[in-house]
């Protein structure tokens, strides 16, 4: 099984004049939206090569569920 590759692209937040409470506000939103608050948590502890797959399955059925309910709610606007 082939690894995926990520891009490093580094996070800016520009500071305007003296307002470093709402750069501060911006970083923690774009390191939630890119997902590194839910990585560090899964990385603080060894996961076992079984319970890694386990959570992979999971993650997948719930995207192919999310999916579906996507697709059939297009389905039910076009009626």
């Amino acid at each position: 099984m082939a690894q995926k590759e990520f891009a490093l692209r580094p996070l800016e937040v520009v500071v305007d004049g003296d307002n470093v409470e709402r750069a501060i506000k911006a970083l923690k939103r774009k390191v939630a939206h890119e997902g590194i608050y839910k990585e560090l948590k899964r990385r603080r502890f060894y996961e076992k090569p079984s319970v890694k797959r386990k959570r992979k399955q999971r993650e997948a059925e719930r995207r192919r569920r999310k999916e579906r309910r996507r697709a059939q709610r297009a389905r039910n606007r076009r009626r």
